[in-house]
């Protein structure tokens, strides 16, 4: 099964990082969101991606198209330029670089990789957060009910602590916790073709139209995760990732 990340926008909210380089490249201890997220579908078996670029697209082209010697010791002959790497052998990817415009939106992403997704159900999702969720449990639960699509569902940490008000007075203090309220989106899909359907153009917004109809034409499942899952929204996001790496236990390590 192929997974396609969305990696391309503009991310603006992360203009401290995102002026340099696109937002998948922000570097979590070292290595790129990217490279993050790619490990997580790797643990399950899933070696093959399709990157949707847009936003200094060339970036990401060229860390992997070095990535074999830069992450590895060299040895360079200077009379010829050859060079020959040593150490341990780098990851057995299959990954496909595809530049899906600078203005285009998520969905207009997703339309324009349809040659590259090909007939056969497909994961996708945003090359900007990371998880420890079950890749294996999200496809089979996908298998188990028969529908064009599934969403993996979230209660995102809260970001602020919450208190209980009785008039003025306060009766409980919680400080930050995974939020009681609701669930979102958090992307880590699992989708067949056909949901290409329900993109019309460039312009398109994968999380509006598109997975409005689907849900209103109920071929949308929701797999519940209550783990781990943190997006790379602002810096600091992203000093609370390097945190937890740094820590050597981040939660989101599972290979």
């Amino acid at each position: 099964m192929k997974v396609v990340i969305l990696a391309g926008g503009l991310g603006t909210r992360l203009s401290e990082e995102t002026t340099v380089r696109p937002k998948p490249m922000v570097e979590i201890g070292g290595r790129p969101m990217l490279w993050h997220i790619m490990h997580l579908y790797a643990r399950h078996g899933l070696t093959e991606f399709v990157l949707a670029l847009g936003y200094k697209a060339e970036m990401v082209r060229e860390y992997f198209l070095r990535y074999h010697h830069t992450t590895r010791d060299l040895t360079v002959r200077l009379v010829d330029g050859s060079a020959s790497a040593h150490g341990a052998d780098v990851e057995d990817w299959t990954i496909h670089l595809i530049d899906t415009g600078l203005n285009t939106q998520t969905g207009g992403r997703l339309k324009r990789l349809a040659k590259w997704i090909g007939n056969e159900p497909f994961c996708l999702t945003y090359g900007d957060g990371v998880s420890d969720v079950d890749i294996s449990k999200l496809i089979a639960f996908h298998k188990s009910h028969g529908k064009l699509a599934t969403v993996t569902a979230v209660r995102p940490a809260a970001r602020f602590g919450g208190i209980e008000l009785d008039g003025d007075a306060v009766r409980a203090f919680a400080e930050k916790e995974q939020t009681s309220e609701g669930w979102i989106n958090g992307g880590f899909f699992v989708l067949d073709p056909k949901v290409l359907e329900y993109v019309e153009a460039d312009d398109t917004i994968w999380e509006r139209t598109p997975l409005e109809r689907l849900a209103a034409m109920d071929q949308l499942r929701a797999f519940r995760h209550e783990g781990f899952w943190w997006p790379m929204d602002t810096l600091r996001d992203v000093k609370l990732l390097e945190h937890h790496w740094a820590s050597g236990k981040a939660p989101w390590k599972t290979w």
